[in-house]
C-alpha cells in the first residue's frame, strides 16, 4: 500500500487529503474562502495567499487525524505546483515543501488539471486509460487525450475566456454576484432557454476548439440593447439561453472528438462539471453516440486535495518525485510539469 498525504492551495480553497493507492481517500479536508471573496465579487490574489497560510496548518493535521494515521504512515508527500495564483501555489509547495525536508518524504509535484482529470478515478474503478477528457473550470476549458495515468495530449482549448470565466462574467452583469457560476445555474431553471438564441462561435482550423468570449460578448451586446431601447429583459431566460449555448459546443466538440480519435469513454472535470445542465447535455449525447460517460461527484470537480493525491500516486508510480527545489508555476500545459 501507498498512502500519500497531498496539498491543494492553487486558488481560494486550502485544502489536504490522505489518499491510499490511487483510490481510496481517507480524509479530504477543504477550507473554502468563498465568504470572504464573495465581498469584493471575485477571488483577490493577495486575500487568498493570507488566508492559505492562516489555515493551511490546520487542514493538514485535520487531515491526518481524520485518517486516523501518523506521518510515519505516510510514504509521500504530494501537492499542486502549477498552473494557479503564484501566492496561493506558493503557500502549498512551501509547507509540503518543509514536510518533505523535515520527514524525509518524497515530493510529487502534480498538474492541477491533471488532478482534475484523475478526480473520475476515485469513483469509477472501471475508469482507466485510453480515454478522451474534457476539462472545464474557471481557468480551463481543454479537451485532453488521457494516453496514459501521466500521459496526456492537449487536443482542443479555448482560445479566450475559459467556461467558467464565462459563467463567472455572464452572472456579474445580469446581477448575480460571486460565485456567478452556481448561481447562474439555479437562475437558468425558471427560464425559457429558446427564448434567446446566442451564437455558438467556432475557432477557424481548431475543430476541437473553443471560443467562450464572443458568446459572453453577444450577451453583452443584448442586454445594451435593450436597455437602449428601453426594453424588459428576463435575467432567468438570459441565463438559460447562456447556459444553452455553451452546453451546446461544449457537447458537440467533446462528443466528436472522442468519436474521431476511436475512444468509447469521455471523463467531464473541473469546476463547471459541477453544472446539472452541462452534465445531463453531455451524458444524453454520449449514449446517443454509445460513448460511455463518466462524471466525479460535485466535491471532486470543484478544487481539492482528494484529486491530487489520486494524480501524486500514479505520478510517484512513473517516478515523478522533486527536489527541495521545487517552485510553483503560475501557467504550465498540462503533461509538462516534472519533477
Amino acid at each position: 500500500m501507498t498512502t500519500i498525504l497531498a496539498i491543494e492551495s492553487s486558488c481560494d480553497e486550502t485544502a489536504c487529503a490522505v489518499v491510499r493507492d490511487g483510490r481510496e481517500i481517507l480524509s479530504n479536508i477543504i477550507s473554502s474562502q468563498i465568504d470572504i471573496h464573495e465581498l469584493y465579487g471575485g477571488v483577490v490574489p493577495e486575500i487568498a495567499s493570507r488566508n492559505h497560510l492562516d489555515r493551511i496548518e490546520q487542514v493538514v493535521n485535520k487531515a491526518l487525524k481524520t485518517a486516523d494515521l501518523t506521518w510515519a504512515s505516510v510514504d509521500a508527500l504530494a501537492v499542486t505546483a502549477g498552473p494557479g495564483l503564484v501566492g496561493a501555489l506558493l503557500v502549498g509547495v512551501s509547507y509540503a515543501k518543509g514536510l518533505a525536508y523535515s520527514l524525509n518524504k518524497p515530493l510529487i509535484p502534480v498538474h492541477h488539471i491533471e488532478g482534475h482529470i484523475a478526480a473520475n478515478y476515485i469513483e469509477h474503478p472501471a475508469l482507466q486509460p485510453p480515454f478522451m477528457s474534457l476539462v472545464i473550470s474557471g481557468g480551463h476549458s481543454h479537451l485532453i487525450h488521457v494516453r496514459d495515468y501521466t500521459d496526456f495530449e492537449i487536443i482542443g482549448k479555448t482560445a479566450d475566456d475559459a467556461c467558467g470565466e464565462a459563467f463567472d462574467k455572464v452572472a456579474r452583469v445580469i446581477g448575480l454576484g460571486y460565485p456567478g457560476g452556481p448561481k447562474l445555474e439555479k437562475l437558468a431553471k425558471d427560464g425559457d432557454e429558446e427564448a434567446i438564441r446566442f451564437p455558438r462561435p467556432k475557432v477557424a482550423g481548431e475543430p476541437y476548439g473553443y471560443s467562450f468570449s464572443g458568446i459572453k460578448s453577444a450577451v453583452l451586446n443584448y442586454l445594451n440593447r435593450a436597455a437602449m431601447r428601453g426594453e424588459t429583459v428576463r435575467p432567468a431566460d438570459v441565463a438559460a439561453g447562456f447556459q444553452k449555448a455553451v452546453a451546446d459546443v461544449l457537447t458537440e466538440r467533446a462528443v466528436a472528438a472522442t468519436l474521431d480519435y476511436g475512444m468509447r469513454d469521455l471523463a467531464v472535470a473541473g469546476g463547471v462539471a459541477a453544472n446539472n445542465y452541462i452534465s445531463n447535455k453531455l451524458s444524453t449525447a454520449c449514449a446517443t453516440a454509445g460513448i460511455r460517460f463518466y462524471r466525479p461527484a460535485p466535491i471532486y470537480c470543484t478544487d481539492n486535495a482528494a484529486m491530487i493525491g489520486v494524480a501524486g500516486y500514479y505520478g510517484y508510480q512513473a517516478g515523478r518525485v522533486a527536489g527541495l527545489d521545487l517552485n510553483a508555476v503560475a501557467h504550465i500545459d498540462v503533461g509538462r510539469l516534472n519533477g
